[in-house]
């Protein structure tokens, strides 16, 4: 199992970013495949974006797209989520979580991923 510590979060108004990071722990950060997952209040956890164990492959749900980028540094142990162009409806905490395996999927499905940071709130103002 992998630790992860987000960080970044806060207040922001509409059309503005915010970059969250991800800290893991751990000497096998590269054999994870990494995402962002979001949580409203009264929603249900939702996917945001993932990546894979090498950065070459990414998928976005459709709610950020061409608007937010996840990238990460293996040599840093650190994944990010570039967000830009914010909404009110991206307001939300924020969680990053680890998928063993350099899986050649990528996977948008809450169950798969094994581990979880504790979350970051991300609050953007109309």
């Amino acid at each position: 199992q992998v630790q992860l510590v987000e960080s970044g979060g806060g207040l922001v108004q509409a059309g503005g970013s915010l970059r969250l990071s991800c800290l893991a722990s751990g000497r096998t950060f590269n054999s994870y495949s990494m995402g962002w997952f979001r949580q409203a209040p009264g929603k249900e956890r939702e996917f945001v974006a993932t990546i894979n164990w090498n950065g070459s492959n990414r998928y976005y749900a459709d709610s950020v797209k061409d608007r937010f980028t996840i990238s990460r540094d293996n040599a840093k142990n650190t994944v990010y989520l570039q967000m830009n162009s914010l909404k009110p409806e991206d307001t939300a905490v924020y969680y990053c979580a680890a998928r063993f395996g350099r899986v050649t999927k990528l996977s948008q499905s809450r169950g798969d991923f094994g581990s979880w940071g504790q979350g970051t709130q991300v609050t953007v103002s109309s």
